[in-house]
């Protein structure tokens, strides 16, 4: 296995508020990484750090070996999905397919070609010549997985990618992972779904209060704990037990 991602000592400050602790953590290639934890407890922040997306941080990333603050070159190895995409909402996926492939030096031509393909297994090859602003959530999100993977990275960054997806295409996008890991592909996920996280991942990093407080794969992180699962181990871990009693709360104020 060979290291393609590092974190040293990694923390970052907004304002006051300290929002990752001096973070340490390495990840080989070929590697599904679990990335959990409650909102606000830094997973996004994290992952623009190593986008190169925010700057301001204390500590050291490294990508590919390469020490990655002040450069650009590795980013046209990773790939990034957000959970909200920002995109010119007036092109046509058409437009904005070749616009992207552009970007990556693949060309227009061939990155439209790749894209059709890829359209048409979540069932959205029909919208190509559609314009961004006409389409659904779960269709933005699915273009939004392909511009994503479109120059075949080798790492995969995922921030809750499955947002408005149908569940069709969740099964299709599960086996995509997989499929991806199997080819060598590094895959760091981020999300709040932690069934898809539990049965993705080979390892949990878990994100609390700035600090990771889990890391280990997945049957690890299980025998570790003596929890049955990951939402269980994720609610001890980050003392959530109040669920039952706010759901009878908000039945109760719904049925009043």
């Amino acid at each position: 296995m060979t290291e393609v991602l590092r974190l040293e000592h990694v923390s970052k400050k907004f304002g006051s508020k300290e929002v990752l602790k001096d973070i340490n953590c390495s990840v080989n290639n070929g590697e599904i990484i679990g990335y959990i934890g409650s909102n606000g407890a830094g997973k996004s922040t994290t992952i623009k750090i190593i986008l190169g997306l925010i700057d301001d941080y204390d500590g050291d990333v490294y990508v590919f070996g390469e020490k990655v603050k002040g450069k650009t070159d590795y980013k046209r190895k990773i790939g990034y999905v957000p959970e909200i995409s920002d995109m010119y909402d007036n092109l046509t996926a058409y437009e904005y397919i070749g616009f992207i492939g552009m970007l990556y030096g693949i060309g227009s031509l061939k990155a439209v070609s790749k894209a059709k393909e890829m359209m048409s297994v979540f069932g959205i090859e029909d919208a190509i010549d559609g314009r961004i602003h006409t389409f659904s959530k779960g269709m933005r999100q699915k273009l939004s997985i392909i511009t994503g993977m479109l120059h075949n990275p080798d790492i995969l960054f995922l921030d809750e990618p499955l947002g408005g997806i149908d569940a069709n295409s969740v099964l299709v996008f599960k086996e995509i992972m997989q499929g991806l890991k199997n080819a060598g592909k590094t895959i760091f996920y981020s999300s709040h779904i932690l069934e898809v996280v539990e049965k993705l991942s080979d390892r949990i990093l878990l994100l609390n209060e700035g600090n990771i407080v889990i890391d280990g794969t997945v049957e690890e992180v299980m025998q570790k704990q003596s929890d049955a699962s990951l939402e269980s181990i994720f609610n001890d871990v980050t003392g959530f037990h109040d669920h039952e009693q706010l759901a009878n709360k908000f039945i109760s104020a719904f049925m009043s």
